[in-house]
């Protein structure tokens, strides 16, 4: 494939996304969604690998790109699924950002996934916005385990119910839902088009190919920073039940544009709610080297194949159940991107 049929392929997927997007932010009820623009889309292959996403919410993404090969690794997958969840240690963020994965069959073979996230405004907490002062997960919210919210292409509408008992206001909480359905259906219908028109062997190809290419500019970009180990460490004031002065610290290696980055010596998951769990490192971590690439490097699992991230267990920055993470979405990725910005800047 020459240069430019590649990037006509990866701006036709791209646009896939984008469409999907489009049709979240348009048939969802609540601002989040609709003005706030807090949801992302993403097509991955029948790996769990990022083949694209549009230009949405890095925390978002980053963490997808991440969990994604996990997560549909464990599924018994069929034509006409989705499956909804948000637990933070099973793939989601924070238990507000609710994703739904759907996979797409060619010929009955399984193809790839389309999935979008978004941002709910309430999913049960008993404060409202449900991003409370917590000290465990249980207490922001509804925990949604990896579940089939449509089977055979039906949504299953005791299980939608059973999720609607927890909301507070079950109209705009069920318009969200749907809109997500939505978005996604439009995704695999576009999808589908697009491998029936170039065949699944060339697609496939293509994605190989899109890959490759996004590898070797991410490479080429970071290899111009000099070998060698760059280090920082921030803290976060303090994580609302006491504790002070949290420490992050990331020491970065560089060898021939391999990246290691280590997050030995932070502080361990604490009481508040700004734990992270690993998938939201993961995506703060992406987000600054993605900055550092070519505007023309694709947004799939290629650009990030040369970066790898070491976290301690039961640490702020990879902590573990029950931890209360609603904040470390928000705050402590943001602190993992100036500690990170702080160790290049050496």
């Amino acid at each position: 494939m020459d240069a430019i049929s590649l990037s006509i392929f990866a701006n036709r997927i791209d646009s896939i996304c984008s469409e999907m997007g489009a049709t979240l932010q348009k048939a969802a009820f609540s601002p989040n969604i609709r003005d706030r623009l807090d949801y992302s889309c993403a097509i991955f292959d029948a790996g769990g690998e990022l083949c694209a996403q549009a230009a949405h919410i890095p925390v978002h993404l980053g963490s997808m790109a991440f969990a994604m090969s996990d997560v549909v690794s464990t599924i018994q997958w069929s034509d006409g699924d989705m499956v909804v969840l948000n637990d933070p240690y099973k793939g989601g963020t924070h238990l507000p950002d609710v994703t739904l994965i759907a996979p797409l069959y060619v010929s009955g073979r399984l193809s790839g996934f389309v999935a979008n996230r978004a941002h709910h405004a309430d999913i049960g907490s008993e404060t409202p916005g449900s991003m409370p002062l917590s000290s465990s997960l249980s207490e922001e919210g509804l925990i949604i385990e990896p579940s089939f919210l449509v089977k055979a292409g039906v949504v299953d509408e005791d299980y939608f119910a059973g999720l609607m008992k927890h909301m507070r206001n079950r109209q705009e909480s069920s318009g969200d839902f749907i809109a997500q359905v939505a978005a996604n259906r439009r995704g695999l219908t576009r999808l589908a088009a697009l491998i029936e028109k170039m065949g699944l062997q060339n697609y496939l190809l293509s994605l190989d190919l899109l890959n490759d290419y996004a590898q070797k500019l991410a490479k080429d970009s970071l290899c111009e920073i000099k070998d060698g180990e760059y280090s920082f460490e921030d803290v976060l004031d303090d994580d609302g039940q006491g504790q002070t002065d949290i420490e992050i610290k990331a020491s970065i290696t560089f060898k021939a544009g391999s990246i290691i980055v280590d997050f030995a010596g932070s502080a361990g998951q604490v009481s508040g709610n700004i734990n992270c769990p690993l998938s939201v490192t993961a995506a703060a971590v992406y987000y600054v080297f993605r900055c550092l690439m070519p505007p023309q490097t694709p947004a799939c699992a290629g650009s990030f194949r040369n970066i790898h991230i070491d976290a301690p267990r039961h640490s702020v920055v990879n902590a573990s159940y029950p931890a209360a993470v609603a904040a470390g979405n928000v705050e402590t990725s943001t602190r993992i991107v100036d500690v990170v910005l702080g160790a290049l800047a050496q």
